[in-house]
């Protein structure tokens, strides 16, 4: 099988090059619904042979069920993958009649327990090693740190743990090679601003705050990645689900004001005979912060259909004219110019 060529960019303040569409490994864990065993390792196979070269993974996805399966793939692959996986989780054992499974179908055996400290960090680190059977991974993201997920109070001592041990933790992994980069992995730009005052990071992943619906992350965080070297990686380029013809947005069941966004937005791209997911996936990439977009198929089949949007030529008319119709936020880059 020929592999596909695709653009790569360069992680800024590093020497990674990243292809500019990755795979996420949480729906490859069974969240929501069961994915066996056999198609997520064989959803990842597929996406190395059609060419992506990263794939990212973290101790929460099925918790612990995403790595294992990942390290499946990726310890024969060649050339292997740049793999980040994340930290700021440990897994303890637990018997599965009381694991609190969350959205998992089908986990592993083990509860999470949040540590950001110096080192719940280092044994982070090391336990995804061993679940991934590798001697190393590439970018370490610290998982899910503020208060979308902690709440307000609660988020005070995790963020103290992270300020005066964790921090130091992951510059210690990076400045002595064992890891090349690092970064949060979140669902809100906000904590990626409050990052900066701990020192400097090499990438974000940020899930669902820069997309075609949504581009609240637009500015500041955006233009400040950009002033500080600083690049970011797009999770969730289908808003969970409303982009590809679904009903949710942010996991939950999209309101009226929404559902009448996308609907607009889709018009525009049928004028010009886009499909609406094709636009959702490329559109990130339109702003020079962004290395890459990582959608979670969960089969090869749903790679495959990812693959022909990606393949999708876009008139560059269409942006321009989601920019004159006000369904990009202004200041949004677009071919050309921006919104």
């Amino acid at each position: 099988m020929t592999a596909r060529r695709f653009e790569k960019r360069r992680i800024a303040r590093t020497d990674l090059e990243v292809t500019t569409l990755g795979l996420g490994g949480a729906s490859l864990a069974g969240i929501f619904s069961a994915v066996p065993a056999e198609q997520a390792r064989a959803t990842v196979a597929h996406a190395l042979d059609q060419g992506l070269d990263y794939v990212d993974t973290a101790p929460q996805y099925g918790l612990g069920r995403s790595e294992h399966l990942v390290g499946d793939v990726v310890r024969s692959a060649s050339p292997r993958p740049i793999i980040s996986t994340k930290v700021g989780r440990l897994l303890k054992p637990v018997d599965p009649a009381v694991q609190d499974k969350g959205n998992w179908v089908d986990p592993l055996p083990f509860d999470q327990v949040y540590d950001y400290s110096y080192d719940g960090i280092m044994r982070s680190h090391a336990d995804s090693l061993q679940r991934l059977g590798l001697e190393r991974v590439d970018i370490l993201y610290v998982h899910d740190i503020g208060v979308a997920t902690h709440g307000v109070e609660a988020n005070k001592p995790l963020w103290e743990q992270l300020a005066s041990g964790g921090y130091r933790a992951l510059r210690e992994l990076r400045d002595s090679g064992v890891v090349k980069a690092i970064g949060l992995g979140v669902n809100e730009w906000e904590v990626c601003m409050d990052a900066f005052a701990l020192g400097d990071w090499d990438v974000f992943l940020l899930a669902g705050r820069y997309t075609l619906l949504e581009q609240t992350a637009l500015a500041p965080f955006m233009t400040t990645c950009i002033e500080r070297k600083a690049s970011v990686v797009v999770g969730g380029p289908f808003n969970s689900g409303i982009l590809v013809g679904g009903d949710t947005f942010n996991y939950a069941k999209a309101p009226d004001d929404i559902v009448q966004r996308v609907r607009a937005i889709e018009a525009v791209c049928k004028a010009f005979n886009v499909p609406l997911p094709a636009a959702a996936l490329q559109f990130p990439l339109t702003h020079p912060a962004v290395c890459n977009v990582l959608p979670g198929p969960r089969s090869p089949q749903e790679l495959d259909g990812i693959l022909d949007w990606w393949d999708t030529k876009i008139p560059d008319a269409l942006w321009s004219t989601l920019a004159d119709e006000g369904l990009l936020a202004p200041g949004t880059p677009i071919p050309g110019g921006t919104a």
